[in-house]
């Protein structure tokens, strides 16, 4: 990887699914795990966010020398710290988890994040093999362990799938002694989140696929069979109102529009 490329991971505090402990959360350590691997110890990770917090200790635990955190309280935006830090540093590779594991989990920081900067966003990235002369070499995680490869420009935002490759375990000691640089920021309160009322996500029913297989074997094959797509359109000539009118036609249909 060129000396002037300018690597950075962003993480956050998980949640583990059953026992809602804090953690490192699994995707952003695939993203540093990622970050690690094209940039070795130059690589710089930032959080944004108290501290204080011991789960960041994992994350240095990783192999990290130190690790910044843009100091601010929970009930502040991330969005505006995190422009202005990337902005500042001159980041020419932004490395994030999917989304959250805590909080609103909405997945939309990273596209909030190349719409301040400009950016492209080349979301759930299984792998980056190379960057050379300020393009990368991107490997995207399709549905049933399929992959798509493609080229981007630098500088771009990468949201990092469940794909990628899992993170290293963290090491107590060496996280222990990594250093913790706190950047004093100008927080912005987020004003419509602290006001939000969080309560246990309820399960929803899911809607049964009838399979008519009468043998094993035609179970087996209903089951893994990858799904093709029956009435779908492809719009390519149309003009852009044709293309908007279907899609409208469908949400209707749905019954996302009413």
């Amino acid at each position: 990887m060129p000396h002037n490329t300018n690597v950075v991971s962003l993480v956050s505090v998980g949640r583990h699914p059953q026992s809602g402990r804090s953690r490192r959360a699994d995707q952003d350590g695939r993203a540093v795990e990622l970050g690690l691997k094209l940039a070795n110890k130059a690589l710089t990770v930032v959080h944004a966010g108290n501290a204080e917090e011991p789960v960041l200790r994992q994350y240095a635990g990783m192999g990290l020398p130190s690790l910044t955190v843009l100091a601010q309280k929970s009930d502040c935006d991330a969005l505006p710290v995190l422009v202005a830090f990337l902005q500042e540093n001159e980041a020419s590779l932004v490395l994030t988890g999917v989304r959250a594991e805590n909080g609103e989990s909405s997945g939309m920081l990273p596209y909030l994040l190349a719409e301040q900067l400009g950016w492209p966003l080349v979301p759930r990235v299984a792998d980056i093999l190379s960057i050379n002369e300020g393009e990368a070499e991107v490997l995207l995680a399709l549905p049933r362990g399929q992959r798509r490869a493609l080229t981007v420009k630098l500088p771009f935002i990468a949201s990092v799938d469940n794909a990628a490759q899992e993170a290293r375990q963290t090491a107590f000691g060496p996280g222990l002694r990594a250093e913790l640089k706190i950047v004093d920021v100008d927080s912005v309160v987020d004003a419509v989140a602290s006001q939000w009322q969080l309560s246990v996500a309820k399960p929803r029913p899911k809607r049964l696929k009838v399979v008519k297989a009468k043998t094993a074997a035609d179970r087996m094959k209903a089951a893994t069979a990858k799904p093709v797509g029956g009435g779908g359109k492809v719009m390519k000539n149309e003009t852009s109102s044709e293309k908007a009118h279907a899609i409208f036609d469908l949400l209707l249909e749905e019954k996302v529009v009413r």
